[in-house]
This record gives C-alpha cells, sequence and structure tokens, in this order.
C-alpha cells in the first residue's frame, strides 16, 4: 500500500488505495483482499482498525466490495447481461418460426441460463401504471409479477400492470401459456406498434433489496416499459434491475 502522506483522512487514503488495486485488476473480481489487520500493518502509520473497517464499509456501499460472514471481504464479481435496447424487441424473436421470450433469447445469445418464476394477482393499479394505461389509480387490474435469475443470481424483478378488460380478451395473460413471452400475448390482444422505456438510476428501497437480494451499496435501474397497441397502451411494466448486472446497448438508425 501506498506510504505517501498526502492531506487525505487514513480512511479515504485506505479506500482510494484498494479501489486502485480493484481498478487495475490487481484484486481480481471475486478475490478476498488482505485482512484488516494485513492492511493496517501495511501502512507505516498504522491506522487503527476502526479506520480500516470504516475504509471498507465505504468500499462496501460504493459496491466494490461484499462481506462475507466469517470469510473476510472480497472484491465484487459483476457478470454483466447486455440488454439489447431495440433488438431485443424484434417481431422475429417473440413472432417468428420458434417464438422466444424475450429475456430467454437475449440469454441464449450470451450462453446465459435464465430461470423466471411467476405469479399473478390482482392489485389497485399505482399511479405510474394508471396514468400511462389512461385509468383511474387505484382501478382494479392484473399484475404479472416476475423474479428472473441469470445464472443462478437474481437480476431483475418485473411486474407488468394490464387491465381486467384486457386480461379477459386473453386468458393465456393470466395464465403465462403460449409461445412468445409476454409481449406475444399481450400483441393477441391487439397488434403492439410502439414499445416506450423511461430509464432512472437510483438506490433501491428496503423491500427491493430484500426481494432481489441485492447486495449493499448496489443500485438498481428503474425502467417503466409501456407496449402502445394499435388500441392504445394496453401492458405498463416496470423492471428493477440489479444495475451492477446489466448493460443497456442500443444501436438504431438516426432518424430524420
Amino acid at each position: 500500500m501506498s506510504g505517501t502522506t498526502d492531506g487525505r483522512s487514513w480512511q479515504v487514503r485506505i479506500a482510494d488505495d484498494i479501489r486502485a488495486r480493484i481498478e487495475s485488476g490487481a484484486y481480481p473480481e471475486g478475490s478476498r483482499i488482505p485482512t484488516l489487520p494485513e492492511i493496517r500493518d501495511s501502512y507505516p502509520g498504522k491506522p487503527s482498525l476502526v479506520t480500516v473497517r470504516e475504509a471498507i464499509r465505504r468500499l462496501r456501499q460504493e459496491g466494490l466490495i461484499v462481506s462475507k460472514q466469517g470469510s473476510g471481504n472480497f472484491v465484487r464479481e459483476r457478470p454483466p447481461v447486455r440488454r439489447f435496447g431495440l433488438a431485443r424487441y424484434s417481431r422475429s424473436v417473440w413472432a417468428g418460426e420458434q417464438p422466444q421470450r424475450l429475456l430467454d433469447a437475449e440469454g441464449a445469445r450470451q450462453g446465459r441460463a435464465v430461470e423466471q418464476a411467476t405469479e399473478t394477482a390482482q392489485v389497485r393499479a399505482p399511479a405510474f401504471a394508471a396514468e400511462r394505461l389512461g385509468i383511474a389509480e387505484g382501478e382494479l387490474v392484473n399484475v404479472r409479477q416476475r423474479i428472473t435469475r441469470i445464472d443462478g443470481t437474481i437480476n431483475q424483478g418485473v411486474d407488468s400492470y394490464f387491465t381486467i378488460a384486457t386480461g379477459e380478451r386473453n386468458p393465456d395473460l393470466l395464465t403465462g401459456r403460449g409461445a412468445g413471452g409476454h409481449i406475444a400475448r399481450i400483441n393477441a390482444v391487439s397488434p403492439v406498434q410502439e414499445i416506450q422505456e423511461e430509464i432512472t438510476a437510483r438506490m433501491p428501497t428496503g423491500p427491493e433489496s430484500s426481494r432481489l437480494e441485492i447486495p449493499e451499496g448496489t443500485p438498481v435501474l428503474d425502467v417503466i416499459r409501456t407496449y402502445h397497441t394499435a388500441e392504445g397502451p394496453l401492458d405498463v411494466a416496470r423492471f428493477i434491475i440489479r444495475a451492477d448486472m446489466a448493460t443497456f446497448d442500443y444501436r438504431f438508425p438516426v432518424p430524420d
């Protein structure tokens, strides 16, 4: 570790040194970093263990370090999965000769194993869904809730909202039956013409961290997707995606 004297506090210096080693690859993903006493002893001034612990806590909040009880502190592994913006919604994927769910096709393209647990319920429409569906907030709607795992790790939760009337027009929306996934079942009600995605980044709430088993210090991408059909918006979904497991990849023609 660096022994150079500067104006930074010990806590900041130690965090900066470890961060630099992570970024340089000296501490690769998944590797165990030195113990607190080893880190302390690497500095001539020998900062306190409390100071070293606070430096590690800072890195944990930044999402660089994960702590495993009884094992130590490790560099977080970041297995990014690409989400191919426009291409992921291609009709050839979900309505071609061999229709696939969007996530299955995306996972297969990257050699990833995809699992998804789904359940459907009736709830009162939250404000964001009601506004986009053009209904009253609190109106009873269907919600299709999914938890997705990539190579065994939860990467996102998705809640898709659609009206009771839409569900009655295609019961497969409630059962999850049929090839091509959710977009194909909405398309069977009315042709999907446009897809809108609104993306923000933030820290997860407590319930979201619990539901998705999100490690401390990990931000999420909050994506609201609307399927605009020939009859108007029929489905609004909210994705909460672990930001350390997602890369959004968009390539499209420049509009006139």
